[in-house]
């Protein structure tokens, strides 16, 4: 009997500690959604911009960390696939990493991926590419959403476009917010005729700072609000 209470009082406890850290904002359950938690994990790791750890995807959800680990580790075998059961292997993976999970490209895949990144690198970019892509170089290190910010709207598939093609890419990540920095790489200075930054024309002058973009949107949500 005492052992029956005694599980009983950890099990409300562990409860009171996911509800403790459970963001106010969030007022769903996987449940409700079709799929359930696999699902939602996908959803979240789809968009997100750096790796996330099972103690942080947890908390979002309001979860037990131990059920999200084992949901993400079943996730990751249903994509190695399973000829015995007759489910291919996907061209993607969920990858674990220092940092946490995150999806990427299967290493065998490599050849089909530098044959996109190729062709990619010889078209033209966007009008929206370009001005993430200018925004980043005169402003850099930025993260997405100090990007998305002075652009003013969500700017993940450009970044994404600017990747690929190798113009930018990841470098380390913001004190703050933990989101990844991202810098122009050698690749961009290669393809503009730059031997260094500095030989950039003045333009950063006419962009606003990122603190004016934070103070702008937090004036923003006042008057919303």
């Amino acid at each position: 009997m005492a052992d029956a209470e005694s599980t009983a009082e950890s099990a409300k406890a562990a409860v009171r500690g996911v509800e403790e850290t459970h963001p106010e904002y969030v007022d769903f359950a996987v449940d409700d959604f079709p799929g359930g938690l696999p699902a939602c994990l996908e959803a979240i790791l789809m968009v997100a911009d750096q790796p996330q750890t099972a103690s942080e995807l947890a908390r979002i959800l309001a979860l037990d960390r131990n059920t999200v680990e084992e949901a993400l580790r079943a996730l990751h075998d249903d994509y190695e696939g399973d000829e015995s059961r007759d489910i291919r292997p996907r061209g993607f993976e969920l990858r674990r990493t220092a940092r946490g999970w995150q999806f990427a490209s299967r290493a065998a895949f490599e050849p089909v991926v530098s044959s996109f990144v190729t062709d990619g690198q010889t078209a033209r970019l966007s009008q929206a590419a370009l001005e993430a892509l200018a925004i980043v170089a005169y402003r850099q290190p930025v993260t997405r959403a100090q990007v998305a910010a002075i652009r003013g709207v969500n700017s993940d598939g450009v970044i994404r476009s600017l990747t690929v093609r190798g113009l930018i890419k990841e470098d380390g990540v913001d004190p703050e917010s933990r989101a990844a920095l991202l810098v122009t790489s050698e690749f961009f200075l290669d393809q503009m005729g730059l031997k260094s930054l500095d030989e950039l024309p003045s333009l950063a002058p006419f962009l606003p700072s990122v603190a004016e973009m934070t103070q702008s949107k937090s004036e923003d949500t006042d008057v919303i609000s």
